[in-house]
């Protein structure tokens, strides 16, 4: 399953750009991320079938191993593509929202859009380990 991160915004370079580099790297192609202009942008439609997570700070906070129960369902249920979006500094509109599968936090704090993309990134990077019983990902 093909895992995608569609955010607002160009995250150029510096600290965050290299971290989201480096698990897309490591992810062996797993990991691909569409950056979209602050405002309108199209990006290809989506395979079918496919879940749209939005990243949004009043859904659900899940851990790292929740993360990684929701992909191994969607991944075993067929799914070819877990788009995950960042919104732009004012967030999703109600459409994006109503429309998701998964509205997910990262806890109650609001979180800089380049920093949640490194973050996203290596919680992705995680959940796979996760289900590969690597041990990347340590309990305890």
């Amino acid at each position: 399953m093909q895992l995608h991160i569609i955010a607002r915004g160009k995250i150029g370079r510096g600290a965050e750009a290299e971290l989201v580099s480096r698990y897309e790297t490591r992810m062996r192609g797993t990991l691909v991320l569409t950056e979209l202009p602050e405002t309108g942008g199209r990006i290809p439609a989506p395979p079918s079938p496919h879940v749209d997570v939005v990243l949004d700070e009043r859904g659900t906070s899940l851990p790292s191993t929740g993360l990684a129960d929701r992909l191994r369902v969607w991944r075993d249920d067929g799914v070819r593509e877990a788009r995950f979006w960042i919104g732009a500094a004012d967030g999703h509109d109600e459409e994006r929202r109503a429309s998701a599968d998964l509205l997910l936090a990262f806890g109650k704090a609001t979180w800089p859009h380049l920093m949640l993309r490194a973050m996203l990134a290596e919680q992705l990077y995680r959940a796979e380990a996760i289900l590969a019983g690597h041990p990347y990902h340590r309990e305890g």
